[in-house]
């Protein structure tokens, strides 16, 4: 049996920030999310963490199952945990980067209605606190 913790706590989450190379661009990895909140609107792909799987598991997972990239060698970037950054209720997310020197095929999947590289100049608007999350990684990893 499972201990059962009597006071309440935070769900963990996982978000993937991928940049990729084409012409001597900049490009980032974003999902256009296919339910509530923030439906239709662009995210970083990620997702909850299971209860049987590591941060790592995680978001390689979600990774693939979003825009069916396999990227294996993902690096903890920040953890984000401002207590109203997600309307679902308390969440902390651990972020996770991987620089690529291209731009390989992705594909919407999952709960990811499209996936698609963005010049990291021309963004659209982010859900969640996702343009803090873009803008604190471009400025920590200028190319």
């Amino acid at each position: 049996m499972m201990f059962q913790y009597t006071y309440p706590r935070p769900a963990v989450t996982v978000d993937a920030l991928v940049r990729g190379q084409r012409g001597g661009a900049d490009y980032l990895v974003l999902i256009r999310r296919k339910n509530p909140p923030f439906e239709n609107q662009w995210a970083l792909p990620g997702g909850f963490v299971d209860m049987d799987e590591t941060l790592e598991e995680a978001v390689v997972r979600e990774l693939k199952e979003e825009t069916g990239l396999v990227c294996k060698h993902l690096k903890q970037f920040k953890s984000y945990s401002a207590i109203d950054r997600d309307p679902r209720g308390r969440t902390i997310s651990v972020v996770f980067s991987a620089c690529l020197t291209d731009t390989p095929e992705i594909a919407g999947g999952d709960d990811a209605r499209e996936a698609r590289w963005f010049p990291v100049t021309e963004l659209p608007a982010l859900a969640f606190d996702h343009q803090q999350i873009v803008d604190e990684f471009l400025t920590t990893n200028q190319a």
